[in-house]
């Protein structure tokens, strides 16, 4: 996706880091980052926890996921916290959400919705976006529609 040459440009220019914590998109994001050359310079670190085990080893509170459940905004807000807290980076991206599935594990939340988190570490800023998935779909094109628009929302953020 060509979005994500311009933003790793921009990160570049800025001489700013990013690093990533995802859930439903597997990586995703993290893949569309490192397809840029140059992308060395500016991720930092890159975490897929899949499951609440390893988003609470994260530093996600337990706490948090309980009360409002592994696929809410505060779990994606405590995941771009936490990520860039361990990755020492200026902006930390937390994706979470279901994409067309229920959790037998998770039993809560809207099955097609996904929450987004960009942590932008200079004056503690939460940035967030929700989508809704598109029903009926294949997964992977799921995960491409989310990187992308993580990727338009991420742009416009480091361009205003």
């Amino acid at each position: 996706m060509e979005i994500f040459t311009k933003i790793v440009n921009e990160l570049i220019d800025k001489n700013k880091t990013i690093a990533t914590m995802e859930s439903c998109t597997g990586g995703a994001l993290a893949s569309e980052i490192t397809n840029v050359p140059g992308a060395s310079d500016i991720l930092k670190f890159s975490a897929v926890t899949y499951s609440n085990e390893y988003k609470i080893k994260m530093g996600v509170s337990k706490d948090i996921i309980d009360k409002y459940s592994v696929y809410s905004r505060e779990t994606a807000i405590e995941m771009a916290k936490n990520i860039q807290d361990f990755a020492h980076s200026d902006f930390g991206i937390g994706i979470t959400g279901k994409i067309n599935r229920s959790d037998k594990a998770n039993d809560f939340g809207d099955d097609a919705k996904v929450f987004i988190c960009i942590y932008e570490k200079e004056g503690n800023k939460l940035h967030e976006l929700e989508l809704d998935v598109i029903p009926n779909i294949d997964r992977k094109i799921n995960k491409e529609y989310i990187v992308q628009n993580v990727g338009n929302f991420l742009y416009d953020l480091l361009t205003k």
